[in-house]
């Protein structure tokens, strides 16, 4: 039994995550699906976005298609029905629209190659997921292809498949310390549960920066992002504020002209990790000042697939990519698909 097997009695929904375009996110997509033929499980395929055509639509490049076996539930819109390889019997048309027409769930009657899409929104697709289920399928593999962000937040499945590469960069190490960076982003501790995190979850409906007090109160900005605001949080940062819920972008411009004082006394909270845009070395800068932070949800990364091939033809020693990975990582399991 192979590594989706393991995975499968582990998740119910699994997305595939890109670090970059051509990090070979399409391949592990592959990879996996071959292992469901193999072991058996019974798999649903599902996107945010596009994938499965043969040249990167952004690129230029060519990419891997997806290959489909017997049985397996898939969702694809109207325009892309009648251009799989496949034979696909339409299960159902659902309610939800895409701009390459309206999305059906198909069950794959003979085995063949198919060009997956599926809703624009992550709360879609995750009831999106919940009807494949009711067509039998064990577990569902969740594609991005276009908003990587997105399809890693924690609404959208149990966890997450990440697929990272050359085509970062030249440099193995800035390879390596990239990818750990995401993985630690991801690992951020999630906020306790307490009156504080009630409070949060009870106001945040429309998505405004909000201050809670040692005492409960909330106060609320009208600002539905920090990017630039970060003088106007630290007009509102009193000496009774603990908690500052930024429910958007998290970036240097959100915190960098708050008091260093009032910065090591409040501790920010955010939705999740996908809203942190700090790269390593700013992101080591905040931690040494005092900046503490936590999320309401954090991501669990079941994987994490190497690619040593870069498209514009540079290549790094396979083995040696993956033992540098798992030294950093050492708790997830890291595979080239390739090899």
């Amino acid at each position: 039994m192979g590594l989706l097997y393991d995975l499968s009695t582990k998740y119910k929904t699994l997305s595939i995550v890109g670090m970059a375009k051509n990090a070979g996110k399409t391949t592990a997509m592959n990879f996996l699906i071959e292992e469901a033929m193999d072991d058996g499980v019974f798999l649903g395929i599902t996107s945010i976005g596009r994938d499965g055509e043969s040249t990167d639509l952004v690129t230029g490049t060519e990419k891997p298609k997806i290959y489909l076996d017997q049985d397996t539930i898939v969702t694809v819109p109207t325009q892309l029905y009648e251009l799989a390889d496949a034979g696909l019997e339409i299960l159902k048309k659902t309610k939800y629209s895409t701009p390459i027409g309206d999305l059906l769930i198909c069950r794959v009657a003979d085995s063949g190659y198919v060009q997956i899409a599926g809703p624009p929104a992550a709360m879609d697709t995750k009831r999106v997921c919940e009807e494949m289920f009711g067509y039998g399928c064990e577990l569902i593999l969740i594609d991005g292809a276009i908003d990587r962000k997105s399809i890693a937040s924690p609404e959208t499945s149990d966890a997450i498949i990440l697929s990272t590469g050359a085509v970062l960069s030249r440099s193995m190490k800035k390879v390596v310390d990239e990818t750990a960076h995401i993985v630690n982003l991801y690992s951020i501790p999630e906020m306790e549960e307490c009156s504080a995190r009630t409070i949060i979850e009870e106001n945040n409906f429309d998505d405004k920066i909000m201050l809670v007090s040692q005492q409960g109160q909330v106060k609320k900005l009208d600002l539905t992002t920090g990017l630039g605001a970060a003088r106007y949080i630290d007009d509102a940062i009193d000496e009774n504020t603990e908690y500052v819920y930024i429910p958007g972008a998290f970036t240097n411009s959100v915190i960098a002209d708050i008091n260093p004082k009032k910065l090591k006394k409040v501790k920010f909270i955010l939705k999740n990790p996908t809203k942190i845009f700090l790269n390593p070395m700013e992101w080591g800068q905040w931690r040494k000042k005092g900046f503490k932070v936590s999320v309401l949800k954090n991501i669990e990364i079941a994987a994490i697939t190497v690619n040593p091939w870069a498209p514009s033809g540079y290549t790094f020693d396979s083995e040696a990519l993956r033992n540098a990975m798992q030294e950093a990582v050492p708790d997830i399991p890291v595979i080239d698909v390739r090899v």
